[in-house]
């Protein structure tokens, strides 16, 4: 059996994972359906991808810190 430690660990890493791929699978579908070219796509994954970005710097800096 699974304590729930394990489980909220397991949702956090693959489950936000998945979420995560998910939405840039998102942001790309909107990027070509909107016509935006490069510039539009480049700027539509660094404005809406950034809150993830630091979701993950955050992760990474807690795990190097051992925090």
């Amino acid at each position: 059996m699974f304590t729930e430690k394990q489980i909220s660990e397991f949702g956090l890493t693959w489950g936000l994972a998945f979420f995560i791929g998910f939405m840039l699978f998102i942001i790309y579908g909107l990027a070509k359906e909107s016509k935006a070219g490069r510039l539009g796509t480049f700027i539509l994954f660094f404005v809406l991808a950034f809150g993830m970005l630091g979701f993950i710097a955050k992760n990474v800096i807690q795990w190097i810190m051992g925090i």
